[in-house]
């Protein structure tokens, strides 16, 4: 039995965009229904925009297998988790003026469209823990990837004295919790990566502790292999860049250049993106495509919502979650 949003979504979505969202949703649901696993990658600011209200539910429920997210995804959810109440919205950001922009600046606001992250209670916040697991892995020359050792601290508990919302709203708990694998392709462009960086330069680090994005392919490959018999693996991209690109290339370059024939093709696809094709953008690109870079089949179920993810996602994730 379908919730309200579901029955609203089911009544109102007939036509354009809004039906692509109602296909695309119904899709997911038969991939997982019928055993496939879902790979979901988040791009943009989509745990700034606290998709995890929504995003944390599904993988607690076994929606999602595996995730693809910039370092900025990775680390935004927990700084939403320890500093919300020091977060500055600014409804009124198309008209600030460079002064506008400085004074922020100044007062340590660093600013996502409407919304301005708080660096001394996010970043420095998370820093001074962060640090401690980084040096004791360097001290022990042990290596791990940026998202494991978000776990280890996430799941230490260290963090817990400064929840400011309800943990169950935390996509990265939900994943820490349940330890799902997160490949993070060019973590170094994240506020955790040029903090990381700069102990290297200080030669507080080693730059090996953190393992690298080519040690992220290879992990995934391995995870590909493993996971995509039978019904076999989604894939479900909100936005575009590296977060969607660089998983996806994990079946031609295992096809092609490895020439193992017998991987499978990403077996669902959906994107969820308003950029545009005419431009080149290989973010906008229509899914057939792919087709031609041997990532998705001819018979792979392909939809593109051409839309705000921060509208779409939600409302997708709560036709699958049944709400």
């Amino acid at each position: 039995m379908k919730g309200s949003i579901s029955q609203f979504i089911e009544h109102h979505y007939r036509h354009f965009n809004a039906a692509a969202l109602m296909d695309a949703a119904k899709g997911y649901v038969s991939h997982i229904n019928e055993g496939g696993k879902m790979l979901v990658s988040l791009a943009g600011a989509m745990s700034t925009a606290e998709l995890g209200i929504s995003f944390a539910e599904m993988i607690r429920q076994d929606k999602v297998a595996i995730v693809s997210c910039t370092g900025a995804n990775l680390e935004e959810d927990i700084m939403n988790l320890v500093a919300h109440s020091h977060y500055k919205r600014v409804p009124n950001y198309r008209d600030l003026s460079p002064k506008e922009e400085w004074e922020l600046l100044e007062n340590h606001y660093n600013r996502v469209t409407d919304t301005c992250i708080p660096e001394e209670e996010a970043f420095r916040r998370i820093q001074q823990h962060i640090y401690k697991i980084w040096k004791d892995a360097d001290d022990k020359n042990e290596r791990y990837f940026p998202h494991e050792y978000m776990y280890k601290m996430l799941l230490s508990g260290a963090l817990e004295q400064y929840y400011e919302i309800d943990a169950k709203d935390s996509w990265m708990l939900a994943a820490a919790q349940k330890n799902i694998p997160i490949v993070v392709p060019g973590w170094e462009d994240s506020t955790m990566g040029n903090i990381f960086a700069s102990y290297i330069i200080k030669k507080e680090l080693k730059a090996s502790t953190m393992k690298s994005g080519i040690e992220y392919m290879v992990e995934l490959s391995d995870w590909y292999k493993k996971n995509s018999s039978g019904k076999g693996i989604g894939f479900f991209q909100i936005g575009g860049g590296i977060a969607g690109d660089f998983p996806i290339c994990v079946v031609p370059m295992m096809y092609q250049d490895l020439e193992w024939h017998d991987v499978p093709f990403w077996s669902y696809f959906c994107q969820i993106s308003d950029s545009t094709t005419s431009y080149g953008s290989y973010s906008g690109a229509v899914p057939n495509e792919k087709i031609t870079w041997g990532k998705l089949d001819i018979h792979t179920p392909k939809y593109i919502v051409e839309s705000d993810a921060t509208i779409v996602a939600p409302l997708i994730f709560a036709w699958v979650l049944g709400l």
